[in-house]
């Protein structure tokens, strides 16, 4: 997974808490990351785990990718 920044060797925590809405992307995609206490996890290893298709995978990095874009990150 390539994201912007190299978000995603990023923890999950610290993602979402810079920005909300890749934890709105995420939930759409049934990964529950902005209730998990832990959130220790990296953005990457979050999505790899979920045991999504490669298409989602694919799709949930365009949409993390637009989104900072828009973002400016």
């Amino acid at each position: 997974m390539e994201l912007n920044n190299d978000l995603g060797n990023k923890a999950i925590q610290d993602v979402i808490g810079n920005y909300p809405g890749i934890g709105e992307i995420l939930a759409k995609f049934d990964i529950g990351c902005v209730t998990c206490k832990v959130g220790i996890c990296l953005l990457k290893d979050v999505v790899s785990i979920h045991g999504l298709s490669k298409e989602d995978e694919a799709n949930i990095e365009l949409q993390i990718n637009q989104y900072l874009t828009e973002k400016g990150a």
